[in-house]
């Protein structure tokens, strides 16, 4: 695919120095793009890279002055940053603008599948599934029997989904995840063995929703598990059955939802955070990287820290505090020698 510099200018609807009919074919970033690169300047910090890139078209701010002789063309906008945000969605949706069903596949002849869809190959789709318009499903995903599709899903390779799943309008999937799979529910037996409890829910995810690659949500033992209109998932994630995420919450990789724990709208859960099951975690609520959460929380927008979790400024103090006890653990121990050398004197007047 190839732009000029008068085609992204339109784009931005930005303003063209130097030749407008220069062609690029990738995006870098300007201290490494070479030629036909588009790339863009909106740091001062990389300022110096402007005048030594290879790159073939720049985009800078409307008030970027030069202070030497520049080889690119460039694109001047409002805000070289959004405008260079914009230039990458446009690339990545040409990119991604697969169409037409390839083979070998199989679909069942029951299934619907919508306008427009791109099936890729060695794709599974079973009995009664309802596929939505423009929906795209890659190679080697599993979609199991009863399973609905909204508009504009996009299923990347390697997904699958288990049966009686429900998943919205505008959703993206991402490699390895698997939607839908047995929740965690054994009941233990007198002689230590378990029984499996068999789960017979679903996992509803609703419009609008991105999850990452190699993350695993379950299906509820009985209802739903269901993720909220917005919600965005990293990648490595556990939802475990009967979790309820809330309107565009934000949960970063390797974090755990034990089962039934009802997460608000708007939450914010980071790296390795840990939640107990059966819990409710209030609107607004903030998690930092690894806390761990063992009651519910109920005051709206907090921010918390640490395991067990407490007041985000609390365990900042607290980890200062930590930091200090080797040293206070040395005085501690000089304290004791000398305390003990007092004793043995007085002893032996």
């Amino acid at each position: 695919m190839q732009f000029s510099a008068q085609d992204i200018a339109m784009l931005l609807n930005g303003t063209v120095e130097g030749d407008a009919a220069v062609t690029v074919n990738q995006l870098a970033k300007i201290e490494e793009a070479g030629e036909s690169c588009l790339s863009f300047l909106s740091n001062p910090k990389y300022e110096q890279y402007l005048y030594t890139t290879n790159a073939s078209i720049v985009i800078i701010n409307n008030g970027q002055q030069l202070t030497g002789p520049v080889k690119a063309t460039l694109i001047r906008v409002e805000n070289a940053y959004s405008a260079f945000t914009q230039v990458l969605q446009q690339y990545n949706s040409f990119r991604l603008n697969k169409k037409g069903i390839e083979e070998p596949n199989f679909i069942h002849p029951s299934a619907q599948v919508g306008a427009d869809p791109y099936i890729g190959a060695f794709a599974y789709i079973g009995q009664d599934v309802k596929i939505g318009d423009n929906c795209k499903i890659y190679p080697n995903v599993n979609i199991g029997d009863n399973v609905t599709l909204g508009n504009n899903v996009t299923l990347f390779a390697g997904v699958t989904v288990y049966f009686d799943c429900v998943i919205g309008n505008n959703v993206t999937i991402h490699s390895g995840t698997v939607i839908g799979s047995d929740g965690f529910g054994f009941a233990p037996n007198p002689d230590g063995t378990y029984t499996k409890i068999a789960q017979i829910g679903n996992v509803v995810i609703e419009d609008d929703v991105e999850v990452g690659a190699n993350t695993a949500i379950d299906r509820a033992t009985m209802g739903s598990t269901i993720i909220r209109k917005g919600a965005k998932i990293d990648n490595l994630v556990q939802v475990a059955h009967n979790v309820e995420v809330g309107v565009n919450t934000v949960i970063a990789g390797q974090a755990g939802i034990s089962g039934s724990t009802k997460i608000g709208d708007r939450v914010v859960i980071g790296g390795q955070v840990g939640i107990a099951g059966h819990l409710s975690i209030a609107n607004g609520t903030q998690f930092s990287a690894q806390t761990g959460i063992n009651s519910s929380i109920t005051e709206e927008g907090k921010v918390w820290g640490g395991t067990p979790y407490m007041p985000y400024k609390d365990y900042l103090r607290a980890h200062a505090k930590l930091r200090k006890l080797p040293e206070l653990d040395r005085r501690v121990y000089e304290l004791e020698k000398l305390i003990e050398e007092l004793r043995k004197g007085k002893a032996a007047e």
